[in-house]
């Protein structure tokens, strides 16, 4: 199907943003860097939608923006504190989080979903380097971004079917745009010419055009299932970020990310072997 396709080459673009927007975090402030880049986003969905939302549209939209915002809020700000490596992987863990939020609403949480939970969080343990301590506070709010992503997953699944895609990702972009615009006014200044490129890249094709196929995919796809389309991000993640970042892992933190890797795609491959997967 197309927009499975689509999906996946949405999570190959977020995949080499991570490397982008360390780099960017690194001579640019966080919210200001966030503000811009959703403010552009709203813009552009604006030009492609040219008319105001229905109630409908921003009853749904609006809570699954504030989830999406601070979802990046929290994997932005964790980004300043650990590799771009590590936060592919870390925000994969919603593939796992998703099904359990799920569960929230009466869908039954099956054992490969807890298993894959307990697996995850071992190899989190040793991805951070952490051993038996809790993992850095960078790594712990990219776990708290994976949840928000968890949190935006299950809502698109249950708003986006019988809502026009276009106008409902508008308003999502609108909302982000909104939350991080007020609170980054005391600390915004002109970008520099590489904090633009990583702005523009992640406006246009990593928010506007990016949410804008995931709320149309997901008029049509569960949430479970769409989880099981983006768990290749974090694996586009690890690999722009040892091509372009040079991150190397040590041993025990590269059996880490295996296990972490193996949580996230062996839950959904033994779901996706045990037939029809948990529909909303």
């Amino acid at each position: 199907m197309i927009y499975v396709l689509l999906l996946v080459l949405v999570t190959a673009v977020w995949g080499w943003t991570f490397v982008l927007v360390k780099d960017a975090i690194s001579q640019y402030p966080t919210l200001p860097f966030l503000a811009i880049r959703f403010a552009i986003a709203a813009l552009v969905m604006v030009a492609v939608v040219r008319r105001p939302p229905g109630w409908r549209i921003l009853r749904a939209g609006v809570p699954i923006g504030v989830a999406l915002a601070l979802g990046y809020l929290f994997q932005t700000v964790g980004l300043q504190t650990t590799s771009p490596g590590n936060a592919g992987l870390l925000t994969g863990l919603f593939v796992v989080f998703t099904p359990l939020i799920d569960g929230l609403f009466g869908v039954a949480i099956p054992p490969r979903t807890i298993l894959a939970a307990v697996a995850a969080l071992a190899g989190t343990m040793l991805l951070t380097g952490s051993g038996l301590a809790l993992p850095q506070l960078g790594d712990l709010l990219v776990i708290a971004c994976a949840l928000c992503f968890a949190v935006h997953i299950v809502l698109l699944s249950r708003f986006a079917p019988g809502l026009a895609p276009a106008p409902l990702a508008m308003v999502q972009m609108l909302t982000a745009a909104a939350l991080f615009g007020g609170s980054a006014l005391p600390q915004l200044r002109p970008p520099g010419g590489s904090v633009w490129f990583a702005i523009g890249v992640t406006a246009v094709l990593a928010s506007a055009v990016a949410f804008f196929i995931q709320t149309w995919a997901q008029a049509h796809l569960s949430a479970s299932r769409t989880a099981l389309i983006l768990a290749t991000e974090p694996t586009w993640a690890l690999v722009a970020a040892i091509l372009l970042a040079g991150q190397r892992f040590g041993f025990v933190q590269a059996v880490g990310a295996g296990i972490v890797l193996l949580a996230i795609v062996g839950h959904e491959a033994l779901a996706a072997r045990g037939g029809r997967l948990p529909a909303p």
